[in-house]
């Protein structure tokens, strides 16, 4: 390897070096293994030797990887993959569930949301342009391949909540003086937002949701923790909306 392919695949934990390139990395045998069966362009695998799994693989040593890795204990390998462009349209999706992520900043959160959302056949989650990057490495890894099957979309998410309440369409999103989850209708559609780690849901999203939502703790007078992770909530959250359709 060249010393100037090592450092591109390095300038690839930068969001900005990301948008320059339109290329995201992926690192293990069975992601990578995922991303080539895939509809996703991989541009170049490197791998060490004796890696058999990947097509078209160049062989790199212990030491190339441990370089080019962005995991604190490299893998057997690693790829540079095209960032996919999709397009978010609110009408195609008002017959769907769709998450929202407003100012959701922890990669590891995002990452386990996105996984969330293939785990309940949600794929379409709308986020803030505030919230951490899908394509950063660490989000990448924590979705375990979600991220080559969820479309995730950045854009203005006040607006898009917006047009969706003006189109009928319901935006649930959760607060402490919401009704309870398991005594509220929900619909199979609409979009469900979920806020910031420590600041929850902002006002000019608040103001576009029309069903507000609590998890309740249990027993209902529990003194306990003050609140549940933003990842930890979104599953509860999907479960119930999902156990609603069965």
């Amino acid at each position: 390897m060249t010393k100037a392919e090592i450092q591109f695949v390095r300038s690839l934990a930068d969001k900005r070096f990301r948008d320059e390139s339109g290329c995201f990395v992926a690192e293990g045998e069975k992601l990578i293994g995922e991303a080539v069966a895939s509809k996703m362009r991989v541009r170049k695998i490197y791998a060490l030797e004796g890696v058999a799994g990947l097509p078209n693989a160049e062989t790199v040593s212990a030491k190339e990887m441990e370089r080019m890795s962005m995991l604190k204990t490299p893998g057997n390998s690693i790829a540079v993959i095209e960032i996919p462009h999709t397009r978010f349209d609110l009408p195609a999706v008002s017959e769907k569930l769709v998450l929202a992520l407003d100012n959701v900043q922890n990669p590891g959160n995002v990452g386990t949301i996105i996984r969330l959302a293939d785990w309940f056949g949600i794929d379409e989650v709308i986020c803030s342009r505030a919230t951490a990057d899908c394509f950063n490495p660490k989000v990448v890894q924590a979705t375990m391949g979600a991220i080559l099957r969820v479309r995730v979309h950045y854009l203005d998410l006040a607006a898009t909540l917006a047009a969706a309440t003006r189109n009928g369409i319901p935006v649930y999103g959760t607060f402490l003086e919401g009704d309870d989850i398991y005594r509220s209708q929900l619909s199979p559609t609409g979009i469900v937002v979920m806020g910031n780690e420590g600041r929850g849901i902002s006002p000019a999203c608040a103001s576009a949701v029309t069903r507000k939502l609590f998890i309740p703790p249990y027993p209902a007078d529990r003194h306990g923790s003050e609140s549940l992770n933003v990842a930890m909530a979104t599953a509860v959250i999907c479960a119930e909306f999902r156990r609603r359709m069965m």
